[in-house]
């Protein structure tokens, strides 16, 4: 199943994004610390050219520490880019950006003019949370659906930071169809805009290669089940979600799973890695150059016909 998600409120925002870069001083990126690279929007660097940018891997409590630790070295590797995990209900945490942006743009310390900034990232990251603590009030609208806020606000934090809020903005294709099954377990994309069996189907075979342990001690199994189908049917059984009939209501069973993985259930888990991504971007890579490939070749064949 290809999951697409990409309201019209979403590509507005991006043509506003662009028209106020100029006059942004340093970008704050919203990620899931779960999913680093499938939560940085692949339009960001474009948006935001040489502006320095801070990357947030916000829900660091949901996500799994050691592999958070290698996120925040592999995305400092990028110039201009420094990361913070933290969880944005902790304001001992959050406020740790404004220091980070007075770090950032040293030569507004001695103007007049705050620091004006841009905070961006997709549906359901939890950026208006994490507004709200910075503000020390409720400005943003906070929701559990993703695509809450829908227009860009500016808001004065204080101590000389500006910062403005816009919209949570995916992107019209996800290239890589890992990433959007991921987005899809985290809650980054409407649950009418995807079918519930596949993706639990994905995160079940992640589940069973990378946290087999979690899935055991979890749903109470005496034996690891040998597939994602299997699973799903193991979870249906110990949870009662049956049908008439005796078989097991799988889309029951798939809500179960996605509703307690979101919830951090079934303990921290980070469902990428820097490895593992890289992997997938050759291998899109590949992919992109076959159909390259295969274009110049029907060019070649109808440019022949002609002749």
């Amino acid at each position: 199943m290809a999951i697409q998600w990409y309201p019209g409120h979403m590509h507005k925002a991006q043509k506003e994004i662009r028209q106020i870069m100029p006059q942004v001083d340093l970008v704050i990126e919203v990620l899931d610390a779960r999913i680093p690279y499938s939560s940085n929007n692949p339009m960001v660097p474009s948006l935001r050219g040489e502006t320095p940018c801070i990357k947030i891997l916000n829900k660091s409590d949901l996500a799994d520490p050691e592999k958070t630790k290698e996120w925040q070295a592999y995305l400092e590797l990028e110039q201009g880019v420094k990361t913070l995990a933290l969880t944005a209900e902790e304001p001992s945490q959050v406020h740790q950006i404004l220091d980070l942006c007075r770090k950032m743009v040293p030569q507004k310390e001695s103007s007049f003019k705050p620091i004006s900034t841009m905070i961006m990232g997709i549906p359901n990251v939890g950026k208006s949370t994490l507004i709200n603590t910075l503000a020390g009030k409720v400005i943003a609208k906070v929701g559990n659906e993703p695509a809450v806020t829908k227009r860009q606000q500016k808001i004065n934090l204080g101590n000389g930071i500006l910062l403005s809020d816009t919209p949570g903005i995916l992107w019209p294709k996800f290239e890589n169809p890992d990433s959007g099954y991921r987005l899809a377990v985290t809650g980054a994309v409407k649950n009418t805009a995807m079918e519930f069996e596949d993706v639990a189907m994905y995160a079940s075979a992640y589940l069973l290669r990378a946290y087999p342990e979690r899935v055991q001690e979890r749903y109470k199994l005496d034996e690891l089940p040998g597939s994602d189908l299997e699973l799903l049917e193991a979870i249906g059984n110990k949870r009662g979600c049956r049908r008439s009939g005796g078989m097991v209501d799988l889309h029951k069973a798939s809500e179960i799973l996605l509703n307690e993985l979101r919830s951090g259930m079934l303990g921290q888990v980070t469902y990428e890695t820097p490895e593992m991504v890289q992997a997938e971007e050759i291998k899109m890579e590949e992919v992109r150059a076959q159909k390259e490939a295969e274009k110049a070749d029907k060019a070649a064949k109808r440019k022949k016909r002609r002749r």
